[in-house]
């Protein structure tokens, strides 16, 4: 791969990368944040595949795949279980009208959208201006999008601490450590396979931890709004 093909596919990547963070805090319905979040997971996987074909590394072709496997997989299909546990089926179609308080669906997120969109803006400028230094120490294609992980690590802890639903936390809580995973890709050329697999395996069990968290705040206060929290007094 020439290096004019594998910065266009690089930049590619990153773009799709950050634009799935985005697409997180525009969206409402939890089944399309879910979505979202396993086509970053596609464009995180392409990440350190384009750095061993460019380098000729196949170490890192095998993170690539266990990368696809586990974040636009393993942790998706699980998010997605978790959410149709907690949308019990209609009997009746809901009225046009009416709003939807389902557990399917962000209802009162702290932020509105505008203000996340807006938020997420000022997030990236505000990478952008703390990377530069870092990029200027060695540019190359890898470290100039350095600062589209640290934006989507910064746009991973907004989600965190601005949405409501257990489940919506998740997937910031999963961005947040999707940022990191690309930072240290485009910084460090890649990581060792065995580093990735313990953090992927620490990841797939704080979900695991979350589902049955979110279930048995389910059972408690029949929803996983955070809200429900507040009742936990002594």
């Amino acid at each position: 791969m020439n290096d004019s093909v594998y910065t266009q596919l690089l930049d590619l990547a990153c773009g799709a990368f950050l634009l799935a963070a985005v697409v997180v805090l525009w969206l409402r319905q939890l089944t399309s944040i879910v979505r979202a979040f396993a086509l970053q997971g596609v464009a995180l996987a392409a990440l350190p595949a384009l750095l061993g074909l460019h380098e000729g590394r196949r170490p890192l072709l095998a993170v690539a795949v266990g990368i696809a496997l586990l974040r636009a997989g393993a942790l998706p299909h699980l998010m997605r279980r978790a959410l149709g546990a907690a949308e019990p089926p209609r009997p009746y179609p809901a009225h046009p009208y009416q709003e939807d308080v389902s557990e399917a669906r962000e209802t009162r997120p702290l932020v509105n959208v505008a203000a996340s969109l807006l938020s997420a803006a000022m997030l990236t400028l505000l990478a952008y201006a703390v990377a530069r230094p870092l990029v200027e120490l060695h540019p190359t294609p890898a470290t100039r999008a350095l600062p589209v992980g640290l934006a989507v690590v910064l746009i991973g802890f907004f989600t965190l601490v601005t949405r409501r639903r257990a489940l919506a936390q998740v997937v910031g809580f999963l961005l947040l450590d999707n940022g990191i995973t690309a930072t240290a890709f485009l910084a460090a050329s890649g990581v060792p396979l065995i580093v990735e697999l313990g953090v992927s395996f620490d990841v797939l069990l704080a979900v695991l931890v979350l589902q049955i968290l979110t279930t048995r705040m389910r059972a408690a206060f029949g929803g996983t709004g955070i809200d429900d929290l507040r009742e936990l007094r002594d």
